[in-house]
């Protein structure tokens, strides 16, 4: 064996540093590239959790949504409004004089009281004659009952109101239908078509809105 080379031993222990150094940095390179993986699946993660929260809560709010809005429409669609063309009177042989009128009886089935009711005939005329109506208060005998005003302030559970139009020409009754608006016990404010079309409506109470 030869004498040693001192003058490659500082090249050597350079290189045996350097390598040490290139290891250690490959091994941190790595390490990183690691937790870089492992935080970008962990944020994957809570994305996807994120992701399923938000469509669980969009689907809990349609639910409410819709419970919501079956409820508010739960009491109106108990309020029933029944329409027929009437005579006005019969002539000298007992027959009746061809329909010139409006008869609309309103009747309240919730349990909760409808206020501000009022029917109005075609896009403008008002009901000439109201009254309260009783229809179950003496078995199946129809009453009529006090007289009230042309917008109804309250009609309470299980009560019904009896409407009625001018007369009209045969062909001005047939032009002029009934309409019922209506609140709901909520302040929700409804219009009930003489055909049993329900929709909700910005009718204010006192004026009519073209049909």
């Amino acid at each position: 064996m030869g004498p040693l080379n001192w003058g490659d031993v500082p090249t050597a222990v350079g290189a045996l540093f350097a390598g040490g150094a290139a290891l250690f940095a490959w091994q941190t390179i790595r390490s990183q590239r690691q937790q870089i993986g492992e935080q970008r699946e962990f944020i994957g993660e809570q994305t996807r959790f994120m992701d399923e929260q938000r469509q669980n809560l969009e689907l809990e709010r349609a639910e409410l949504r819709a419970v919501a809005d079956d409820r508010r429409t739960d009491q109106a669609k108990r309020v029933k409004m029944h329409s027929r063309k009437a005579g006005a009177s019969t002539d000298g042989q007992g027959a009746q004089t061809p329909d010139d009128h409006w008869e609309v009886t309103v009747t309240n089935s919730s349990d909760a009281p409808v206020r501000l009711a009022e029917v109005w005939f075609g896009n403008a005329y008002a009901s000439s004659d109201v009254f309260e109506w009783r229809l179950h208060w003496n078995g199946p005998v129809e009453l009529c009952g006090d007289r009230l005003m042309q917008l109804v302030d309250l009609i309470g559970p299980g009560r019904s109101v009896r409407f009625q139009s001018q007369n009209f020409s045969p062909a001005a009754v047939h032009n002029n239908r009934p309409v019922l608006y209506f609140s709901d016990d909520g302040g929700n404010r409804w219009a009930l078509s003489w055909r049993g079309e329900l929709r909700p409506t910005d009718q204010e109470p006192g004026s009519s809105l073209p049909s």
